[in-house]
């Protein structure tokens, strides 16, 4: 993959590039600062972009704000936030135009290589890839949709973790379930959402996007 890494600390930076280009992907660009970030998107239009919030000049939100600029010029731009912080307003903003190839990851979360490389390729893939703690985060600010409201605790507790990029067969290690099983729960929450999409990952993005987008 093509990727472009905005990230304003030294060492965390080169660390990443270091990282992808060990699993055979290769880093176009780097970005330090908001504007470096998106004009390195746009330039590139890699990929994939890991992308820092906060970053200068003034250590807000410049990465996150590069970041949605960036997908309004170039619809579905893959893009995985990797911040410290959840900045719920923005992170909803992205996840708003519903066209997936989004991710968001705290930092102090990430302790697996390879579960953080297999993340980044969803993404790249026009999937979604979320935090479990970025989706507790959003969750927690907003209030369940009418058709949210219409599904069960256990179809909530599996498009929970459809949210995380968990494949069914994952999903079921996790809930002690079949995968058949979970396969139902999944054709369910779908009617209920209104989502009939015939492609399942167009239909996973779509359901995690009402999931997390949900005001």
């Amino acid at each position: 993959m093509r990727i472009v890494v905005a990230e304003d600390l030294y060492l965390l930076r080169d660390g990443m590039v270091r990282l992808l280009q060990a699993y055979g992907h290769e880093v176009v660009a780097t970005a330090a600062t908001g504007p470096e970030t998106l004009d390195a998107l746009l330039r590139w239009r890699p990929d994939v972009s890991i992308v820092d919030v906060r970053m200068p000049p003034s250590q807000s939100d410049e990465g996150l704000r590069a970041a949605l600029a960036a997908r309004g010029e170039v619809p579905g731009l893959p893009i995985l936030i990797l911040s410290q912080h959840v900045e719920q307003l923005y992170a909803r903003e992205l996840l708003a135009d519903g066209s997936g190839g989004i991710g968001y990851f705290l930092k102090d979360s990430v302790f697996d290589a390879d579960q953080f490389i297999d993340a980044l390729e969803r993404v790249a893939g026009g999937g979604t890839a979320m935090d479990p703690a970025v989706v507790v985060k959003l969750l927690s600010s907003g209030s369940s949709s009418r058709r949210l409201g219409q599904l069960t605790e256990r179809e909530h507790s599996v498009l929970g973790l459809m949210a995380e990029g968990l494949s069914n067969q994952a999903i079921g290690r996790r809930l002690f379930l079949s995968e058949s099983a979970i396969s139902k729960y999944t054709t369910s929450l779908f009617g209920k959402l209104g989502i009939t999409d015939d492609d399942d990952s167009n239909r996973r993005v779509l359901a995690v996007l009402t999931y997390l987008n949900n005001p």
